[in-house]
């Protein structure tokens, strides 16, 4: 669980610092007076009010609402599907509308993906990465990416050239990356800047 002690001069300004803090609304909290705000002898003295506060809500229980919220607004017939694996809160959306989700080259999924990890950033499992699916698109995305790493693989290894890839995203270029991490003849690495950063993969020394 999440939590932080705020000190304030009343225990409303402890908890509005305390939520700007941790980045939820109020109604993801549990709030704990520690210490009330009072006065010493003559007024002169003051002790601050000083709260503890948690945060309860889950990064399931939040991606889920906001998935869900962003299906229903957009009118979309869809199941909203939750599971936890190495690590990872996965957020599935299927349906037979949804591709349009995905975008090109799965651009519309992957500003999803980051709206909905701005919106779990201050979640009480604030470790759990989240991950976001549309239709089974990543798994089928991540087969492909495996099979075109093999295939410039056998290339490299035949003409004994380093091979470059199509500019891919750091998501992509991973996968690319760990489909060759054990390949006994070539090695991968990147080059150039971003949106245009490739993979060259090359003859293992």
């Amino acid at each position: 669980m999440k939590s932080v002690e705020v000190r304030g001069k009343t225990v409303e300004e402890a908890i509005d610092e305390a939520l700007k803090m941790l980045g939820v609304p109020r109604e993801w909290v549990e709030v704990e007076v520690m210490d009330v705000p009072s006065r010493g002898i003559l007024g002169i003295a003051r002790k601050d009010a000083r709260v503890k506060v948690t945060v309860r809500r889950s990064k399931a229980d939040v991606a889920r609402e906001f998935v869900e919220g962003v299906v229903r607004r957009m009118g979309i017939d869809a199941a909203v599907e939750i599971r936890r694996a190495g690590g990872a809160v996965h957020v599935d959306i299927l349906g037979k509308d949804v591709g349009f989700l995905i975008g090109r080259r799965g651009q519309t999924l992957e500003a999803l993906e980051y709206l909905l990890k701005m919106v779990t950033a201050g979640c009480e499992t604030g470790d759990e990465v989240v991950v976001l699916d549309v239709g089974g698109y990543r798994q089928r995305r991540e087969r492909q990416l495996e099979d075109l790493a093999h295939r410039a693989a056998k290339q490299v290894m035949r003409t004994g050239r380093a091979v470059m890839l199509q500019p891919m995203d750091a998501r992509s270029r991973r996968a690319i990356h760990l489909a060759l991490q054990e390949h006994p003849g070539v090695s991968t690495h990147s080059e150039g800047e971003e949106p245009n950063r490739r993979v060259i993969i090359s003859p293992r020394s």
